[in-house]
Parts: C-alpha cells; structure tokens; sequence
C-alpha cells in the first residue's frame, strides 16, 4: 500500500518521503513548492502539487486513492503571521484531510504537532502531554492545538482509521528550514555576534530529523496505540544550546560570538519589533515568543513514548551534530554558506 506525506516539500516532510523511498516503500507525496516536487519525482516518488487548505472533495479523493498510511507533517510552522494564514493551513487543512482520509479507508493517519502550545514564559521541565498553559503564546501554538481538537473528534467517531498525534521538540538536521536557519541569520546581520539571553544556557530538548521519522514508523505500526493519543517526542539528552552551537559552528568553521543579553532588553525589542511588523507586513526578526523560547528552560518527558511507542533515539546528540554539520558542508547554499 501507499503512505501519503504531506509537507513533502521542506522540513520534515522532505526527509520522511526520503526514509520511505529508501525503504522501497510506496510513497506518493504532496506540497506546494513545484521546483521542489519535481527534485522528489527525480527521486523515484509521485508528487501532486496542492494547497491542502484550499483543495477539493476531488482533489482529496485523488490524493488518497490506494493510501494505506498518512504522515500527515504540513503545516504553517512561523512564529509571526496573520490568524486567517495560520488557521487555514493548520485546521481546515487539517480537517479536511482528516476526514478525507476516514472517507477513503485510510488505516493509520500520523500528524505532527508541536510542544510549542506548552510554551507559557515559564521554566518548565519534563512536560507531560497533558499539561496546557492558561493560554497559547501565538497563532502557531494556538491553531495546532485546535488541529490537535480536530483530530480528537474525528477518532472518536471514526474508529476504523487510527490517529496518532506527535509533538517533537526543536527538529534539525538535513532541509531544516526552521531552527538552524534563524541562526545562521542572526549570525550574518549582526556581523558573527549572536545575542542570546542567560548567554544560551537555557535547558532545552532538540530532536534530530531522524529520530523524529523513527518515532513515526513506531506509531504507524505500534499494535497498542489508542486512536487521538499524542506523544512527545525528543532526542532524551537535554542540553543547553550554547554546548550544541559551539560544536556545531566550530566544526562549520563559522566565526561567531554569543553576547550575553539580559532577557528583558531582548523581550522589549521582540515588542518593539512586532509593532513595527504589524505595520510593514514583513516578519520582525525577534518576536516574543522566539527571544522566551531561548529564554527559559524546557525539557519534556518521552516516557509515555518510551512506554507505548517503544520509542528510543537512534541518533545520539552528538551523531546528530555529525550528520547535520556533513549535510550543510553538502548543501551550503541552502543555508547562505
């Protein structure tokens, strides 16, 4: 049978196609970056150009004819943008698909959420799944947790089609799009200076791409998984994000210099900068959101992962970091290197 990848054209998405074509699976994939489907057809894998949000009934029943699995990792992944983008994106598509999926027998349907609707300005660690803030920090949080509500009522009603939710914790490796490239921007517009609050000693979880497409392939076969149920998802070795930019810039050969900047100077000018994107349109380069995610400690537990999913990491933190650091020397144009 087929799985169907959704997001297939960056990020995640590209990486899980590339698993799954490597494992001579049947894959047929879905995004709207055309220049970067036609580099997957290249590959071997069926691509089908389509906005989600705004697809059909038809174009829907098309994409899912023959589908066996979804891996469900589209999404409008930003810390800053308009409610009506956000919500399109990450609910009605969401719906959408969800329920297209039920309607054409779909048997296990995988989306990808974020541990991003936990973040409450708070110190926060080992994070259990069913903890939620009094309210979300942004869009992004607050539309994946309705998708989140989405999925919920479509397995409640719907148990022929199972529905797993994941939450992986700060993904990076090959096509990040996310993490390292916000980096890497900083470091070029404030000439090799990086300011970061508690100079990047916060506690944080990141989650190779890897070990997020292992867990995965773990809740698409995973006998005892209920339908709805969410895990979170990380590479289980804490750490603070000075330690894993060291390594990584030294080995990239990259000069740079963390400025220690005290969290409240850097939260009014994510303020500052916010009021002036909501006149320009143009996303500001520190948001509020973005300068507390650096800010406080934020660590989750795995162990309902470890229990039900049988999850552990393949890729170590620093076999991470080696996998990344070769992949952005193979592809130094993608990152302005």
């Amino acid at each position: 049978m087929t799985t169907l990848v959704t997001g297939a054209t960056s990020g995640l998405g590209r990486n899980a196609a590339a698993f799954l074509a490597q494992q001579r699976r049947s894959v047929r994939t879905t995004g709207r970056n055309r220049a970067a489907g036609e580099a997957l057809q290249a590959l071997g894998m069926a691509f089908v150009p389509l906005d989600l949000a705004g697809a059909t009934s038809a174009d829907l029943e098309s994409l899912l004819q023959g589908v066996d699995t979804v891996w469900h990792c589209a999404a409008l992944s930003s810390p800053w943008g308009a409610w009506a983008d956000f919500h399109a994106a990450n609910v009605l598509a969401t719906s959408r698909l969800a329920h297209a999926a039920v309607a054409n027998g779909v048997r296990r349907f995988i989306h990808i959420s974020t541990p991003a609707l936990y973040f409450d300005f708070n110190h926060r660690l080992d994070i259990e799944e069913t903890f939620r803030p009094a309210s979300y920090v942004n869009h992004y949080a607050s539309t994946k947790a309705q998708a989140e509500d989405v999925i919920r009522a479509v397995a409640a009603t719907h148990p022929d089609t199972t529905f797993v939710m994941l939450r992986p914790r700060a993904i990076f490796g090959p096509h990040d799009r996310v993490l390292l490239p916000r980096i890497l921007r900083l470091l070029r517009e404030r000439g090799g200076r990086l300011p970061l609050p508690r100079a990047g000693t916060a506690k944080v979880d990141l989650t190779y791409v890897g070990n997020v497409i292992h867990a995965m392939q773990l809740a698409t076969t995973s006998p005892d998984v209920r339908s709805g149920e969410a895990f979170n998802i990380t590479g289980n070795e804490p750490t603070c994000l000075r330690d894993v930019l060291d390594v990584l810039l030294t080995r990239l050969g990259i000069a740079y210099r963390i400025k220690d900047v005290p969290y409240p100077v850097l939260d009014l000018a994510a303020r500052a900068m916010q009021r002036w994107a909501a006149i320009s349109g143009r996303e500001p380069l520190l948001t509020r959101y973005s300068v507390g995610a650096l800010s406080f400690d934020m660590t989750l537990s795995t162990r309902k992962a470890q229990q039900v999913l049988g999850y552990q990491p393949r890729w170590t933190l620093q076999q991470s970091i080696e996998e990344t650091v070769n992949w952005i020397r193979a592809h130094g144009d993608d990152y302005g290197l």
